[in-house]
């Protein structure tokens, strides 16, 4: 993948940032001193709180606060004599050091305890590897009366807030610590509104809508979801992946600026999510601040868009740039038809700097398509690499690479083909029929997998049309394929350890951009040989009938996946038969006395 490497050329441009990281890290002996001194006394308590709550996600806020007591102790001391002990080890090893002396750690989190065993960075990935997103084992979160919150927040803000990241973060476990300061400094900014109203809870529910604890558990899961599929993809594909992949957005959503300072920018934010993503949460936030600020410096060159942004506070930045509009596309952009296709010189300047010719190719279709995904972008990058590197080696290049543009095409509108064609079907049929549909499909294809996991697929891809098939239709397709390939990224991860058939594994194979083409073009497993029949499986018992309706409706979708996986050559129209007789079967035996004699009957 060659045109992926974000290239001998942007690490060049990207060298000073990384001398001055190099410097300014020599310039530290002892990191945490460092970052004390960032961050100082309250950002760096809060994040050495969330840095042990997404470990530690069983501890109470109590036990968790005496070991960020201990940090930031050692912190203090680090301050005052960086040749302390401790103070030169990395942030990782001060934090599991902290967590590995806790006497009865085997207790509560089993087999966790044995990372201790294990030699830096060994250790810290084997810790990471016990986090559990959502987990179930922490209870709901009950939210005190309203004129109970304001009291604790006037008389001690820093234990409220403090329960806040805690809560958020025990139950986030991927969610990076900025995300987590930012929600929690929209949280306080809701009870400096709020607390002096009169109707406190009406204020708090109505104002601000959007912080109320629903509303935040899932919009803390959603950015979760998307920060752990950065990390996956950082992780599984490797830094020029994620790098080209980054680039192609920040062309989308910067347009205006140029190719060298999103170049910096690429790699800057590569080595910020680099921290991140290896749970070390007090570089994470230090490094995303100085990422923001210098962002915030350059407001001319990047956006208009960011100065609301930059008028925030800090911590409240992050969220506001990530979540900005796109600046308007510059106008009057020439057609890249001339330049990279009719140009003679095409070979000649491919070949004296392959990895920026492709990089700069890539920047300028991606700042043009605003409205396309962008892995469309890397296939259609990816696309023309292969017209270069056959067409460059024979007699007449221009003639061989003529037609590169009706090609590239086809990866277009198959993306849009495939975008337009499900949000029709969503948008005339409802939510409830694309599910069924896609489990047909889906079933068809991976007949193997069991049924819960079908159905939760199912959901997943539903949701996404629910998502984004309601957006004006220059977002559909972006949105689409983005939430797509974290569902199918999940799918191939399960796949590594589950094998499920063998086209399965050739589309979780394949590169990152094309895994969605690959899924979406997947037919009827022709190899797959059906159960024995199960009669068990129409043994519907009362549920069929007395179940709430939700229930009903599962049990059904169930039934239909395991139809398929019986008769996975059924025709669309034999499945709508036999759902249209269930569904008059279901009608007419539940309106008898004796249920369970018609169900068989019929």
């Amino acid at each position: 993948m060659k045109w992926l490497t974000l290239i001998s050329f942007i690490f060049l441009l990207s060298s000073a940032r990384s001398r001055n990281l190099i410097r300014r890290d020599a310039d530290h002996k002892s990191q945490i001193a460092h970052r004390y001194n960032d961050l100082k006394e309250e950002t760096f308590k809060a994040v050495a709180l969330i840095t042990f709550a997404q470990y530690l996600q069983k501890c109470s806020y109590d036990s968790l606060s005496k070991l960020t007591k201990d940090v930031t102790d050692l912190a203090h001391t680090c301050v005052a004599n960086e040749d302390a002990p401790d103070c030169t080890k990395s942030l990782p090893s001060i934090f599991l050091d902290r967590i590995c002396q806790i006497e009865k750690l085997r207790d509560s989190y089993g087999a966790m305890a044995d990372c201790c065993a294990k030699a830096d960075p060994e250790r810290n990935q084997c810790f990471l590897s016990f986090k559990v997103h959502q987990p179930d084992f922490i209870p709901p979160y009950q939210r005190p009366a309203a004129d109970v919150i304001c009291k604790e927040y006037q008389d001690n803000r820093v234990a409220l807030l403090g329960n806040f990241v805690y809560t958020v973060a025990r139950r986030n476990p991927f969610l990076h610590s900025p995300a987590i300061l930012g929600l929690a400094a929209e949280y306080e900014n809701a009870l400096k509104s709020c607390c002096p109203e009169s109707d406190v809870g009406a204020c708090l529910d109505a104002k601000v809508q959007h912080i109320c604890l629903p509303v935040i558990k899932e919009r803390a899961k959603l950015i979760g979801v998307r920060q752990q599929h950065e990390c996956h993809v950082l992780e599984t594909y490797g830094e020029r992946t994620f790098q080209a992949n980054k680039l192609a957005r920040m062309s989308q959503k910067y347009p205006h600026t140029p190719f060298v300072e999103l170049a910096k920018l690429v790699h800057e934010v590569k080595d910020v999510y680099e921290e991140c993503c290896e749970g070390d949460m007090l570089e994470c936030v230090d490094d995303w601040l100085e990422l923001v600020n210098n962002l915030c410096s350059k407001q001319d060159t990047f956006s208009s868009k960011l100065k609301p942004c930059c008028e925030k506070s800090p911590v409240e930045r992050t969220k506001c740039i990530m979540e900005a509009d796109f600046d308007e596309k510059p106008d009057n952009l020439p057609s890249l038809v001339e330049k990279y296709i009719q140009d003679k010189e095409v070979c000649k300047s491919y070949e004296a700097g392959h990895d920026a010719f492709l990089s700069e190719f890539l920047y300028e279709y991606a700042r043009r398509h605003p409205e396309f995904s962008t892995a469309l972008i890397l296939r259609v990058t990816k696309g023309y690499e292969t017209f270069l590197d056959k067409c460059c080696k024979t007699d007449n290049p221009a003639e061989c690479y003529k037609n590169a543009e009706e090609e590239l095409n086809k990866h277009i509108k198959e993306t849009q083909d495939v975008v337009k064609t499900n949000c029709d079907i969503f948008n005339s049929q409802g939510e409830g029929n694309f599910l069924k549909g896609l489990l047909v499909r889906y079933t068809k294809k991976m007949p193997q997998v069991s049924t819960e996991t079908l159905l939760d697929i199912g959901k997943k891809m539903a949701s996404v049309g629910s998502k984004c098939c309601s957006l004006p239709e220059e977002k559909r397709l972006s949105c689409s394929e983005y939430y797509l390939s974290i569902v199918i990224e999940k799918m191939c991860k399960k796949q590594k350890t589950t094998p499920v058939n063998d086209q399965v594994s050739q589309c979780c194979n394949e590169l990152y951009s094309y895994k969605r083409p690959c899924f979406t073009a997947m037919g009827v497993d022709t190899k797959y040989v059906p159960p024995p029949f199960d009669p068990m499986m129409f043994n519907f018992g009362d549920k069929l009938c007395n179940a709430p309706a939700d229930e009903r409706e599962e049990d059904q979708l169930k039934l239909l996946i395991n139809l398929i996986k019986r008769k996975p050559q059924m025709t669309d129209d034999q499945i709508k038969t036999i759902a249209g007789g269930f569904t008059s079967m279901v009608d007419k035996c539940c309106k008898q006395a004796d249920t369970d004699t018609c169900l068989g009957e019929e």
